[in-house]
């Protein structure tokens, strides 16, 4: 597999309102977004960094609201980009790695496939357009 660069870090929280207090207001973080999710793709030294709340991420691995009880509570995500996804999951599964779901293309045009490590982070192999030069 060869990972190109980490796409994207977030901070998953089931509490985003306290969570954006101490990003964006207290340590002064350019996050915006619409809804709970807030981000940036203009921090130094990140591709994208984001406050993912713990419902949203439920929703993109689970398609449900509430995380399961049957999976350790994630703290954070890391996204790792490659060209093919569905080759890297293939390889990730090969190696005995259960996937939460399969390579899949998200409503804002990425293509990812998540698992998530014994104490809870999620990682994804993904292919996200907008993060290349064109």
């Amino acid at each position: 597999m060869d990972v190109r660069f980490i796409a994207s870090f977030s901070v998953v929280t089931a509490h985003p309102a306290e969570d954006r207090g101490l990003f964006v207001d207290a340590l002064g973080l350019p996050l915006s977004g619409d809804g709970e999710y807030v981000f940036s793709e203009q921090l130094p030294g990140a591709k994208h960094f984001g406050i993912w709340p713990l419902s949203q991420a439920a929703e993109a691995c689970f398609g449900q609201p509430e995380w399961p009880d049957s999976h350790p509570m994630p703290q954070a995500s890391v996204e790792f980009e490659v060209d093919d996804v569905e080759a890297a999951a293939h390889e990730l599964e090969q190696k005995g790695y259960q996937l939460l779901h399969p390579t899949r293309t998200e409503p804002w045009n990425q293509t990812i496939a998540r698992l998530q490590t014994p104490d809870g982070l999620l990682v994804g192999v993904c292919f996200t357009p907008w993060l290349h030069d064109s």
